[in-house]
């Protein structure tokens, strides 16, 4: 079990417990109450931050522990921290305006899919060398 995967696991949970204390914070400054989905666009960007961040941790945090265990908890760590920088960057801008979310998507997106790649790479030699 390696610290470094499990520290920017704790984290990635962390940030996002925030944007959905976000979610609620919304909710009650833009009068859009449950189970309501809609409403002000100001909130709608709030909580589509929160809906994509759960949905890109479905593919992140395997990827993450995958890359970790067969190719390299360091790097795997790293590329980690790398994603969690693109979310906050991802939610900075969208919370400001739906134009500003591309730069962190992109980086956050460029993360996940190196670890998948590697993930992938590093159970194929595995098996190739057992």
């Amino acid at each position: 079990m390696s610290p470094w995967t499990s520290l920017i696991t704790t984290l990635s949970l962390l940030l996002y417990l925030v944007i959905t204390i976000n979610v609620g914070r919304a909710r009650a400054k833009y009068k859009v109450l449950p189970p309501q989905m809609t409403g002000d666009a100001n909130f709608e960007r709030v909580l589509r931050v929160q809906q994509n961040t759960i949905e890109q941790m479905v593919l992140f945090l395997p990827a993450l522990w995958i890359f970790s265990f067969y190719v390299n908890s360091l790097w795997g760590a790293a590329m980690g921290a790398i994603w969690l920088i693109g979310r906050v960057i991802y939610a900075w801008g969208y919370y400001q305006a739906a134009e500003k979310r591309m730069i962190g998507f992109i980086i956050s997106n460029f993360s996940s899919v190196v670890l998948l790649l590697g993930a992938l790479v590093g159970c194929i030699l595995s098996l190739v060398h057992s």
